[in-house]
């Protein structure tokens, strides 16, 4: 498998510093089912950083028009 093809997944804790948000929001978040897709795998939880990228690119809000998608 090469680099490009590699997804990188990261814990709640760097999921939440990417994001500017505290752990416990996340994981507020998750029991809400609201906030950016993760990974459950066991007991521990993934997140993959382009949905992390994805979920900021959904909260944009153009003040003039709504949101920008």
């Amino acid at each position: 498998m090469d680099n490009d093809s590699t997804i990188q997944a990261v814990d709640e804790k760097r999921a939440a510093k990417f994001l500017g948000v505290a752990v416990q929001t996340l994981r507020n978040w998750r029991h809400q089912r609201r906030g950016p897709v993760y990974v459950k795998m066991g007991r521990s939880v993934r997140y993959q950083m382009d949905d992390l990228e994805n979920y900021i690119q959904k909260q944009k809000i153009d003040p003039e028009g709504g949101t920008w998608q």
